[in-house]
Formats: structure tokens, sequence, C-alpha cells
């Protein structure tokens, strides 16, 4: 048996004991792995120092998001996972009808490398919350922290629950193989078209969080230093190794040079004349993604930045204008410091152009025209939407985060990640007594119970207190008025059979 089946194994063993399922344990579990992450924020500092030239300032950001997310779950995870009351039909107004969360099983998490504690410990905290246990799969590309998660997380969750499991490739292939109740994955396309036919062998359903190019528009009408200090800090940040980051600008003609004066004025004020020497700016992940990058760049005119140096995986960042669609560029999620300007000559033209490529992982639109804003939402599709500002989204744990067609499918945060973790079972509860508001239900189906049957099912009622105390009510006068008319026929059928007997 492989190391990867054992993990397996006994995370479903564990499971089956039921203590993941007390909502205290749950609880305790999350609390755990909040003082996991302020107490080794040191080593999960230096792991991403090494793996991507992350700042302390830089990780701080990320495992903020986590913190709150944990605190969060603690704060409404009795909320959550209590039964959740539902309309009714009059047929079953006098029965209890109500939505059950209950957990899964076991969820396999596989995280990625350019933000790995917030898209491998994110999924983690809503799967722990609903119940679940998980086998933790961080992405092997960051190797560093990957060995941080390894050395760490046992010592502070439930080893047999939460197992991790590290490796490539091969240990990944091995994991796929097994069976399990459900698969979150961040990553790309391409690995996550192999997911979903390990998981289809098993019908284990997925969460893929992938990427995309994200647009993003300028309108004329805005502020144009505050949209080019927005797109900078959110094209730029990690190095430009982000899935909502801003992929590609949208303008018109007449605002190119302004765009690229006003981020190039940016980077500077973000990190220095000389970016290579910013502890804030960071570097690529690894001389694949150099090269990966570089190849890039190939056929398009360099505005701004382009300076590299591939023993040390540094890009700087840069900006490419009179970008054509048809460029390398443009084939292919960026997810590197490289910023393509393409111009239209209206939003019509930036609606047209996003609509005729894969739905994004995030839109962003910059403007100060309401009315374009809702246009933009209502007619194009994308994984989410921020108007006048980058990435902020993600953050908002109140709002869904996750992709739609070639970005991806499912979603997570806050209540979001529990319910999608979750099987929200459908539980209804009858009494066995008013047998004679049933008799419509039952053969032989004459005109009348049908008309009686009409009435009761598609008549939908969502009444307070006092409401379903008066149609309890009345429902009991009307199953009176049946049994007093069963009674009186009943009576009348027995006078019958008395008469005839005397005759």
């Amino acid at each position: 048996m492989s190391r990867e089946q054992k993990a397996v194994d006994r995370a479903r063993k564990a499971f089956l004991t039921g203590r993941s399922k007390s909502l205290e344990y749950r609880i305790t579990q999350l609390k755990n792995l909040l003082r996991f992450v302020r107490e080794r924020q040191n080593e999960i500092t230096e792991g991403l120092k090494k793996d991507l030239g992350r700042s302390e300032g830089g990780t701080l950001y990320e495992t903020l998001g986590l913190e709150s997310e944990i605190n969060l779950a603690v704060k409404y995870l009795k909320e959550w996972a209590a039964p959740r009351p539902v309309s009714k039909s009059m047929m079953t107004i006098s029965d209890q009808v109500y939505i059950q969360p209950e957990p899964l099983g076991v969820v396999l998490v596989i995280g990625a490398w350019n933000y790995p504690w917030a898209v491998t410990i994110g999924p983690l905290i809503g799967a722990i919350a609903a119940g679940n246990a998980a086998v933790i799969k961080p992405s092997e590309v960051s190797s560093h922290t990957s060995k941080v998660m390894e050395d760490f997380l046992p010592l502070y969750l439930d080893k047999e629950l939460y197992p991790v499991v590290t490796g490539g490739l091969t240990e990944t292939q091995e994991l796929l193989k097994q069976r399990f109740d459900h698969i979150f994955y961040t990553g790309n396309g391409t690995v996550a078209k192999i997911i979903m036919e390990a998981a289809a062998k098993h019908l284990t359903p997925t969460t893929l969080e992938l990427g995309g190019k994200s647009p993003c528009y300028i309108d004329n009408n805005c502020d144009l230093a505050i949209a080019c200090r927005r797109i900078a800090w959110g094209k730029y940040s990690n190095c430009g190794q982000t899935c909502i980051a801003p992929d590609y600008i949208l303008c018109d003609p007449s605002m190119q040079d302004r765009v690229i004066e006003e981020i190039k004025k940016n980077i500077k004020d973000f990190y220095t004349e000389d970016p290579q020497k910013c502890l804030d700016y960071g570097h690529i992940i690894n001389h694949r993604h150099f090269r990966r990058l570089m190849a890039l760049l190939e056929g398009s005119t360099v505005a701004v930045g382009g300076e590299n140096d591939e023993s040390l995986c540094y890009i700087g960042p840069t900006v490419l204008r009179d970008v054509k669609p048809d460029a390398k560029v443009m084939q292919e999620e960026i997810f590197g410091p490289l910023l393509p300007i393409l111009t239209v000559s209206s939003a019509d033209e930036a609606i047209k152009f996003i609509n005729q490529r894969e739905k994004p992982l995030a839109l962003y639109i910059f403007t100060s025209d309401n009315k374009l804003i809702k246009r933009m939402i209502a007619e194009t599709s994308s994984g989410g939407v921020v108007a006048n500002d980058c990435l902020m989204h993600f953050s908002v744990s109140s709002l869904p985060f996750g992709g739609v067609g070639n970005s991806g499918m499912g979603h997570y945060h806050g209540k979001y990640g529990f319910d999608n973790l979750s099987h929200l079972r459908g539980c209804l509860i009858k009494q066995l007594k008013m047998e004679g508001v049933n008799k419509m239900r039952y053969p032989p189906h004459t005109a009348d119970k049908l008309g009686w049957a009409r009435f009761f099912i598609l008549k939908h009622v969502d009444f307070g207190s006092l409401g379903r105390m008066v149609l309890l009510a009345l429902m009991a006068v009307f199953v009176a008025v049946i049994l007093q008319v069963t009674d009186y026929y009943t009576h009348c059928a027995w006078l019958i059979q008395s008469d005839i007997k005397s005759i």
C-alpha cells in the first residue's frame, strides 16, 4: 500500500469515528489552525521568502486573510451548521421541512504555489468547518512552503483527519487513484482536466479554482491617476503571479500614453528605481516560468521595464504598448509582471472583445459612470467583478470566490466554502396523524381529489408563526369537515345495509 493510500485510508477511518462531526471538535481544530498561523509566522515568512522572494509584509497580508477566514468560521459555525427552514406547500404546512448541512466525507485539497497558504489552507478551513476529513496536498513548486506545512501542521491539527501529503507528479497521480468525496484544486486548466478525468471514475464532485486572462477596461470618464495606481498594485503584487491579477488593459488609443506614464510613475513609487533590489517586489517562482514569460514578450513593444536576469529569475515590472489581439502575450494567462495594453474605440468594442474570449476569473472596470459599470456586468460574464479597484473582492468573505467556464467551477470563502464542502440534505418530518388530508393523493384519483391536490401542492406559503397558527387552525377545520363528511357517508352506508338486512 502506497504512502498516499495509507494517508487516505487513515483519514477515512478517522472520519468514520464521527469525531469531526462535533461542532466543538471542529471549532477546536479551527482554533488550533489559527494558533499555527500565528505561532509559526517566522517559518511561514521564511518559506515564502525562499520560494517567491516575498517580503515579511507581503506574507502578512496572505496570513491575515487566513486569520480573518478562521475567525469568521469560528464565530458563525453554529449558525451555518444549524437546520435551515424553507418555505412549504399547503400539503406540507404542518410538517417539519428543512435543510440539514452534513459533512461530505474525505476531501482532497490540492494547493497552488503562488499564494500557497491562501489557496491551500483557505479551502481547508471550509473542509474543517463542514466536518470533513481532508488530505492536504501542497504544491511541490513552492517546495519550502510545502516543507513548512508537512513539518508543522501535524503538530497543531488532528494528523489522522488532516494528513499532509507532499511530493510531485507521481504522488499526485497516486492520490488521484483514491476515492474522495470531493476534490478541491487550485491551479491551471490543463491539470484541472486531468483531475476531472480522475474524479469521474469515482463520481467525485470537484471545485476548480483556475484563472484566465482577466481584462481591465479603463473608461475615458475616470480619475486616471488613481486608476493606474490601483492597477499597478494589482498587477505587480507577488511579481504578477496572481490568478486574479489584471492580465491586460483595454483603453481608448488617446489614453495609452497617459496610462503608460502613470503606471511607470507608480512602479517607481512602489518598487523604487531598481525593483530588483526592492524587498517588496520578489521574483519568478522558477526558471521554467521565467523562460515561459520571456517567450511571451516576443513580437510586442516594451514601453516600460523589460529588465531581466535568468540567474535570479527576475523580470522587472513591464508594460507593453500597441499589443495586437493575436500577439503571443495574448494567447495564454500571463501569470507574471507583463502588462499588455490593447486599444479599443469604445465600451462597445471592449465588451465585444471580452465576450469573444474565454470567461475570465475577474473583470476590472475603471469608470465614474455607474451606468457603464452596470452595463458591463450585465453584458459580460466572469468569476467576479470589481469596479475601480483590483483584487479586493478576494478579501470579502461575504462574497463567493470562484470562476465560471474556463476559469473554474465552484466557489469558497466564508459560508460559501462551508456550503460548497457540505451536503445540503433535504429533510421532511411528518407525523402519523391527520390522515384525512392525505386522502386526496391516494387512489382512486377522482376529479375532486385532483382539484384539491392542485390547490394544496401548487400553493406555496411562507407565513410567520401567527400565520402558521391560523393556517393550522383552518386545516384542522378542513380535516374535521372531511372526517365528518366521511362519518356521515359511513353512517348512511350502515343504515342502508341495516335496512337491507331487515328486508
